[in-house]
């Protein structure tokens, strides 16, 4: 009787997993676009001429750079996108000062479910808080993007190739293909999954914000900068983690050389006899 059991709960879950298979390689065919069309006209993402300061097990964040990607944030991605998994404090880490911090969250109403009364209520941002959530009023549900770079293969390459992307359908496309069409609404971008992005471009054009540092903010200057803030806020420790991965190499190498000295001189009488 168990063995029956047992082979009818195994027949169960092969079962499900199936059906799971199939509602999961149904939903690969985002909006109705053929395969074919996505595999021969997706871009892989690419890092910008230079690529990124904390690119390779040696790369460090650069703060001014990370600033910067915020300020664009702040102004032109936080009107759709939330960040709901950063504190205001946590821009410590990246270069604002205690009184910087203060005047960045006093900026925000944050929220608060009040359960006894059933309502909810705002306060002035506290460098304690963080980032509320955003608001859209537009149709579909934009991500936050806190961990964005490390949900998405190719992380701040990815992004950095997203925001630069946004292109015409190319002639070549429509002749093969005339029914993938980028349907009204959306917008043509060979970086993202299925080619059709409901995102708008939102970097437009040159000096669309103004950098506090002088930097000219060109396109690809704001998509560099706000593609390595992200990159921070998915991975706030990383230049810990290089440093720390580095001394633990250096204590394995150390270990090993000692370890094998060890070895020799205990066992090399031995080996003598």
């Amino acid at each position: 009787m168990i063995r029956i059991f047992s082979f009818l709960a195994g027949l169960f879950f092969a079962a499900a997993l199936a059906w799971s298979l199939v509602l999961g390689t149904i939903g690969l065919s985002h909006d109705g676009l053929p395969h074919t069309v996505e595999k021969a006209f997706h871009e892989h993402p690419h890092a910008p001429a230079g690529g990124f300061s904390f690119d390779g097990g040696f790369g460090k964040f650069d703060n001014a750079q990370l600033q910067r990607g915020f300020q664009v944030y702040s102004e032109v991605c936080s009107n759709c996108h939330a960040l709901r998994q950063v504190a205001y404090r946590d821009l410590a880490a990246i270069g604002y000062n205690e009184a910087e911090i203060k005047a960045i969250a006093a900026k925000a109403q944050i929220p608060v479910y009040d359960p006894k009364t059933g309502e909810v209520k705002s306060h002035k941002g506290l460098a304690a808080d963080h980032f509320p959530p955003v608001v859209y009023a537009g149709q579909g549900n934009p991500p936050d993007l806190s961990l964005v770079a490390k949900a998405r293969h190719g992380g701040s390459d990815y992004i950095y190739s997203l925001l630069t992307g946004y292109t015409n359908q190319p002639a070549e496309l429509l002749k093969k293909f005339p029914e993938a069409k980028t349907p009204d609404g959306l917008h043509y971008n060979p970086y993202f999954a299925n080619l059709n992005i409901a995102m708008p471009p939102p970097l437009t054009s040159d000096g669309q914000v103004t950098y506090s540092d002088g930097t000219k903010a060109t396109v690809d200057q704001m998509a560099q900068d706000v593609a390595a803030f992200l990159m921070w806020t998915a991975e706030p420790k990383l230049d810990k983690r290089k440093q720390t991965g580095w001394t633990v190499l250096g204590f394995l190498l150390f270990a090993t050389v000692l370890g094998y000295m060890s070895y020799r001189n205990i066992w090399a009488e031995k080996k003598g006899h």
